[in-house]
């Protein structure tokens, strides 16, 4: 059973464990005589400074929003084990207690994780600036809620974030610039180095990828991507690919209709698997992302950069350039 697979079978155990969980957050919060209408309180630095709490629910944004704060917050990621599914995720009291505690909270959204929503409004905070990336990006649900797999959707957050802070803490706001500055110019150096490279030297190369995870960013190389939307989509989602599908996306490795197979290794399923075993046979050579930091000790930029390189790697070997 993959991870996805998994997850999709705990769904109906979610509602009743979740209720759980912020009941004892609650009273957590009420024993620690924690109730309060106003902004949560923020922690003092060994120098004196305030310094905002922020939690992240994914690390990739976690890590993005560390880097951009500096020594002026404290970021916490929840999700940070590479076999936990965002989508169900069952978050634990401690989880709870973090939200609630935090100045910002940073949320994918676009259905993606639900459970964050519901645990910030169960511990309402006048003050508290929630980023959620779905709608600042003016998304509907149902569109491809995996944003950090497109570039520019992750400028647009690194400007939110810094935005956010500023505001939330006026007189580092010139510190913040600086280190939204930094990080885009100096942290995502190499990351935009590949990615033009990438474009220029193989854009319209026909690629197959096994989840929608990877859409954002083979569109922004040029990549031709042949595989159907409908296919990933389900692959993503964990529900059942059609007949149809399978059979095109089977005919696309077998007559090599594709120069390179790109798959999620943290979601390999049956159908992933089949695929993957075709490409191998014919020789069409393959390239693996994933859909959190992996390692979770990687920044946003490692994991993007050594998912990159081994993209252009695959890319190399299909086409002799």
């Amino acid at each position: 059973m993959t991870r996805r697979q998994a997850s999709a079978a705990g769904r109906r155990r979610m509602p009743t464990l979740l209720l759980a969980v912020l009941a004892a957050a609650a009273a957590a919060a009420l024993a620690a005589g924690c109730g309060r209408s106003g902004a949560p309180a923020t922690a003092a630095s060994s120098a004196g400074a305030v310094r905002l709490q922020v939690v992240a629910a994914e690390n990739f944004w976690g890590s993005i929003a560390g880097q951009l704060a500096g020594t002026r917050a404290s970021v916490r990621s929840i999700i940070v084990d590479p076999n936990a599914d965002p989508h169900t995720y069952q978050p634990t009291a401690a989880d709870a207690r973090a939200l609630a505690g935090s100045n910002m909270a940073i949320v994918n959204g676009l259905g993606y994780d639900r459970w964050s929503s519901q645990e910030l409004a169960a511990s309402p905070a006048s003050g508290r600036v929630v980023l959620d990336v779905g709608e600042l990006l003016g998304l509907k649900e149902g569109a491809n809620p995996h944003r950090w797999y497109f570039p520019a959707d992750v400028r647009r957050v690194i400007a939110a974030i810094t935005a956010d802070y500023s505001r939330l803490d006026p007189p580092d706001a010139a510190y913040f610039a600086e280190r939204r500055q930094a990080f885009e110019t100096r942290a995502l150096a190499r990351y935009d180095q590949l990615r033009r490279e990438i474009r220029s030297r193989y854009s319209g190369v026909p690629v197959g990828y096994s989840e929608s995870i990877f859409q954002g960013l083979g569109e922004d190389l040029g990549l031709d991507l042949l595989t159907p939307y409908s296919f990933v989509k389900a692959i993503a989602e964990g529900t059942d690919v059609t007949a149809q599908d399978k059979q095109t996306v089977d005919a696309q490795a077998q007559q090599r209709r594709i120069e390179v197979w790109v798959y999620n290794s943290q979601n390999v399923t049956p159908d992933v698997q089949r695929v993957s075993e075709i490409a191998r046979a014919r020789h069409i050579p393959i390239a693996t992302v994933t859909e959190t930091l992996a390692p979770p000790t990687l920044s946003f930029e490692q994991w993007q950069v050594h998912e990159l390189e081994g993209l252009a790697a695959a890319l190399r070997a299909a086409t002799g350039r």
